[in-house]
């Protein structure tokens, strides 16, 4: 677990899946991303989670707010996507529901995220991908002070040709 002044960043548990997948349903949160999910499709993303805690040791964790236990979205680590120019680097990936966006936690949790990965796993840099229309997302990612980085935007593998989320731009953060 990762704690910061106002956060626990933490391993995912049962009663996540509830709040997790009331913020998977807001179209708004999920713009970006994909269209809204099924509850069984942001099941499946809390096991893909626990997943890949059980097999590398980090994973997109629980974020929850100290202050009251509130389950807020996540924020975490995992293996850059295949096939794709940052394959071989960590990614930084967070998601909170609506109603915590402007306050801070994502850029809290994700600073906090990524001097774990440079401390603890010692990785030489963490990379950080939106779509070139999320600027809440690549805004958090200057104000991280992660550089983008042009020349590894990527169209993402695991969709449609014609899908107009493919195209990626990426952000690194270099390890200091």
């Amino acid at each position: 677990m990762i704690e910061t002044e106002r956060l626990l960043i933490r391993p995912w548990r049962e009663e996540d899946r509830d709040p997790f997948f009331a913020i998977n349903s807001d179209p708004e949160v999920m713009r970006h991303i994909r269209p809204s999910t099924t509850r069984a499709e942001s099941d499946a993303g809390v096991d893909r989670q626990l997943a890949a805690q059980a097999e590398h040791g980090f994973c997109f964790w629980a974020l929850e707010r100290k202050a009251d236990g509130a389950f807020l979205g996540f924020c975490g680590l995992r293996p850059g996507v295949p096939e794709t120019p940052i394959a071989d680097d960590l990614e930084i990936g967070w998601r909170l529901g609506r109603a915590y966006w402007g306050e801070g936690y994502a850029k809290e949790a994700a600073a906090a995220c990524i001097a774990w990965a440079f401390r603890v796993l010692e990785a030489p840099r963490v990379a950080a991908i939106t779509v070139p229309a999320n600027a809440r997302s690549w805004g958090l990612m200057e104000r991280l002070g992660m550089v983008r980085r042009p020349d590894l935007d990527f169209l993402h593998p695991a969709l449609a040709e014609d899908d107009p989320l493919r195209p990626h731009i990426t952000y690194l953060a270099e390890r200091p």
